[in-house]
């Protein structure tokens, strides 16, 4: 397997344009990586560091944004706000389609129209970032820690000067990630969020080999508990992302011209997971926002009337470990998957699709009983789809985070007395207390773009006649739908 696979590698460097390709893309990311060094002017970085030690940053909002961004919002750089915003854009434009008959229209038009929609979504793009960066200046000079001021010279003059810098880094990331869609290999702008996560790798295996080292019993079992988990998380992933059912659909018999075509049986492939990685990231947004809220407004627990009632929601939400943050959690994601599957997938166009093209499901009508069948295995397929999202959403949670049994009824607090007292079982009630920087959402966008670019490589690489990755008898890696 080793040698099939440095054989793969030497076949991409004999091809000269997927060379030229792999380069560029390299290229691109390097750039990328770069621009993450340079910071938005005005800002104590000192000042910075202490505000995000304090850690509730890292369950509000903001780290939402930091994971996405690479890190990049966490020192606030010129990428800031990452390809977030462009993310965004893309979601709403796809969602407006559904009550938008103009886009509908576009959408329907072919090659042109999609050109007009993806010319809308750079429009948005700026607009979102816009307004997105003006509540992040008006935020950050509002900040102030042990050490001082966040902002130097606070005013109208700071906050242009960041909308200006975070609004141009969005868009150069976005004509990035197209450039890297179209003169190099894989999704753009997945490959952007991709790097951005994985280049945080060498942290956590540092921060690993620290634990293993100098904790107790209970901590280096917790790791190695960790790492297992991890290696099986991302082997269901794999296995998920490449499920499919296999829906058989046959093409009547026609005549073209004096010749007449033969019925011709083909399927029709539906994910099992279809929805992608989209359903976690609302829910994670979701349940980010009354914590970002609570750094806004500055609600404390402790206090009474709403701000008391504020202070506690976000608690049980953004607080990872609570038994109602994994509920709402888990039912976010169940709720968005079959929300967002429902509009990316009509069972009802679809129907009409293939009636109109003399295709046919064996054994069921054309029409609205094909709509009903097709939707009877996409609910099917969605359930397991949106269970499979919120496990995988959420033991890496537990596993950094452990479960608060105390907050359980009736038998939290003996349960959680129990395995507090052994060192042994500790760990299940604080968790490992290892930041991995791989939670759900990071594993699901990792695995989910290598596969893709293993993919379109292992196309490039077949089409030229040398073997792929998976060797010459292997089995093909299909690739996933990109967010």
């Amino acid at each position: 397997m080793i040698e099939n696979f440095i054989n793969s590698v030497r076949n991409i460097f004999a091809v000269p344009d997927l060379r030229r390709r792999v380069f560029f893309t390299l290229a691109m990311l390097a750039i990328y990586r770069f621009g993450s060094h340079v910071r938005t002017p005005g800002i104590d970085p000192d000042a910075l560091a202490a505000l995000w030690e304090r850690g509730d940053l890292q369950r509000s909002l903001a780290g939402v944004m930091d994971l996405f961004s690479g890190g990049n919002f966490k020192v606030v750089s010129i990428f800031a706000l990452g390809i977030t915003p462009y993310i965004t854009a893309s979601i709403i434009l796809q969602l407006m389609t559904v009550v938008s008959p103009r886009l509908k229209a576009l959408q329907e038009e072919g090659e042109l129209g999609r050109r007009k929609i993806t010319q809308y979504t750079r429009y948005l793009t700026v607009v979102l970032c816009s307004v997105q960066s003006f509540g992040i200046a008006y935020w950050l000079q509002n900040q102030v820690t042990q050490t001082g001021s966040l902002v130097r010279t606070p005013g109208i003059g700071f906050i242009a000067m960041t909308m200006l810098t975070l609004a141009t880094g969005t868009t150069f990331i976005m004509w990035l990630g197209e450039q890297i869609t179209e003169r190099g290999v894989g999704n753009g702008i997945s490959l952007i969020i991709f790097a951005g996560i994985v280049l945080r790798l060498p942290s956590g295996v540092q921060i690993i080999y620290e634990k293993l080292t100098g904790g107790g019993t209970g901590t280096a079992l917790g790791v190695i508990a960790l790492l297992i988990a991890m290696v099986f998380v991302i082997a269901a992933i794999v296995f998920v992302e490449r499920g499919f059912r296999k829906v058989p659909i046959n093409h009547a018999r026609r005549m073209v011209g004096r010749q007449s075509i033969p019925q011709q049986q083909t399927h029709m492939p539906l994910k099992v997971n279809m929805g992608g990685v989209i359903p976690v990231i609302f829910a994670s947004s979701i349940l980010a926002f009354p914590q970002t809220i609570l750094g806004f407004v500055g609600a404390d627990p402790t206090q009474t009337g709403w701000r008391a009632w504020l202070g506690r929601l976000a608690v049980e939400m953004g607080g990872q470990g609570h038994p109602v943050h994994y509920l709402i959690y888990s039912a976010a994601i169940i709720f968005f998957t079959f929300f967002y599957v429902s509009i990316i997938f009509n069972t009802d166009e679809v129907a009409n699709n293939l009636r109109k093209n003399g295709a046919f499901i064996p054994g069921i009508r054309p029409g609205k009983r094909t709509a009903d069948h097709l939707n009877e295995i996409l609910t099917r397929l969605t359930t397991v789809g949106a269970i499979y999202l919120a496990l995988v959403a959420l033991l890496p949670q537990f596993l950094l985070q452990g479960f608060q049994f105390q907050y359980l009824p009736f038998i939290g607090t003996s349960i959680d007395s129990v395995l507090r007292s052994n060192p042994l079982t500790s760990w299940l009630t604080t968790g490992v207390g290892v930041n991995f920087f791989f939670g759900g959402t990071s594993l699901l966008i990792v695995v989910g773009v290598a596969m893709d670019t293993m993919n379109q490589i292992e196309s490039q690489l077949i089409m030229r006649h040398y073997d792929g990755f998976l060797g010459p008898r292997g089995r093909r890696m299909r690739g996933r739908r990109g967010y």
